[in-house]
């Protein structure tokens, strides 16, 4: 795996993008929804807050494994458009919609809530996959 100044940029503009995208979809598209939910299923907001650095861990695995595994496995001389498209869906199948079925399944999650959750975050995945490919272009 080449930790080249590609690679780092990548990453970097990978990690903004995911936290802007989270906030967008968990802070905005379906904040009322999980407000709706009982103190059982969400923590309390403050509680929440107290935690953020949990998030900005995961958005630095998200962003330094999506690199990773987008490097290694693109095809150079294929459209980038193609490929970040194509990446992010296998994303999106390999990890992002099954964890929030998981979820479902375990915790108590509204289905409507699960798959508006799988949607966007899958439409999000897509679009951090394009990313990636068009800055690994050529």
């Amino acid at each position: 795996m080449p930790m080249d100044r590609k690679f780092w940029i990548t990453f970097a503009a990978l990690f903004v993008l995911t936290m802007a995208l989270g906030f967008v979809v968990h802070g905005v598209l379906l904040k009322s929804d999980y407000e709706a939910l009982t103190p059982e299923v969400m923590r309390p907001l403050d509680e929440q807050e107290s935690k953020f650095a949990f998030q900005i861990i995961a958005h630095v695995f998200i962003a330094f494994g999506f690199t990773w595994i987008y490097r290694e496995g693109h095809a150079p001389g294929k459209s980038w458009v193609t490929q970040g498209i194509c990446f992010g869906l296998a994303f999106a199948f390999a990890s992002t919609i099954p964890f929030f079925l998981i979820y479902h399944a375990v915790a108590n999650f509204p289905l409507a809530l699960s798959l508006k959750q799988c949607v966007f975050d899958g439409i999000s995945v897509v679009i951090v996959g394009m990313t990636a490919a068009y800055l690994n272009r050529g």
